[in-house]
């Protein structure tokens, strides 16, 4: 899986939310100042060929849905930040994080449960 742009990514997080939109919908959703048409439908389809999002037609135009799922793409990018800044070892990188955030034992410990939890289900 490839690896977004900022803006991308931006684009890419408005279609998680909204599940299929067209481009003002998705222009809507965006701060303040809002980026011209062209620029985001632009966008989308650089997005739709890369693979992340698909269309259908909706009148005369289209409306654009996500085909790569959120936790997919977080896994992902999670997996690079890891491979990448931290030689592919998360204890590092949650040792960075509790030195660099003053994480106290208590919030470990409940990111544990978590952790946990989650492998139970």
């Amino acid at each position: 899986m490839k690896q977004l742009t900022k803006a991308e990514e931006e684009i890419m997080h408005i279609l998680w939310q909204l599940d299929k939109a067209n481009v003002k919908q998705v222009i809507e959703k965006l701060p303040e100042p809002k980026p011209a048409y062209n620029t985001v439908s632009t966008i989308i389809r650089i997005l739709e060929s890369k693979g992340f999002v698909d269309y259908e037609k909706q009148g005369k135009g289209h409306l654009y849905f996500p085909v790569i799922k959120k936790q997919d793409y977080s896994n992902q990018s999670l997996n690079t930040l890891v491979d990448n800044y931290f030689q592919g070892s998360f204890k590092s990188m949650v040792s960075f994080f509790m030195k660099k955030n003053d994480i106290n034992l208590n919030e470990l410990e409940s990111v544990l449960k978590e952790i946990n939890k989650d492998k139970t289900s």
